[in-house]
């Protein structure tokens, strides 16, 4: 599709800055959701609309918070099934069979929620980490 002329950009804009001012407009900009330097540029002279995106320090430290729950329970179910492990290989006293049975029967149940809570924690954390 072709461009009429009224679209077609022919006017150049020059404009000097000095580099903490460029530094400046860069950030500024890398803030946008404008692709280029240009369009960023033409919307905040023209004082229209520009989007921008921040980044939300508490969901940040959310984050990193929710990373270490989920580590922390991924060691505690491997801890729990070495222990069950353990227990199995001891079978043959009556005392360890009595909880063996009980562990192993608390295993699923523990092992359903645990993986249903990192699973929680991992869509969280692709919804908000930064792209």
């Amino acid at each position: 599709m072709k461009k009429q002329d009224s679209e077609i950009r022919k006017k150049w804009v020059i404009m000097r800055m000095n580099e903490s001012e460029y530094e400046h407009l860069q950030t500024l900009h890398k803030r946008s959701t404008c692709r280029q330097l240009s369009e960023y540029l033409r919307k905040v002279a023209l004082q229209q609309p520009v989007t921008v995106r921040y980044r939300n320090e508490s969901a940040d430290e959310i984050l990193s918070q929710l990373l270490k729950v989920k580590n922390e329970l991924n060691a505690i179910q491997k801890n729990f099934n070495q222990a069950v492990q353990k227990l199995q290989s001891l079978e043959f006293i009556p005392e360890f069979r009595q909880w063996l049975t009980w562990l192993e029967n608390f295993r699923d149940p523990l092992e359903k929620k645990l993986t249903e809570m990192k699973q929680e924690l991992v869509s969280i954390n692709s919804k908000w980490s930064p792209k």
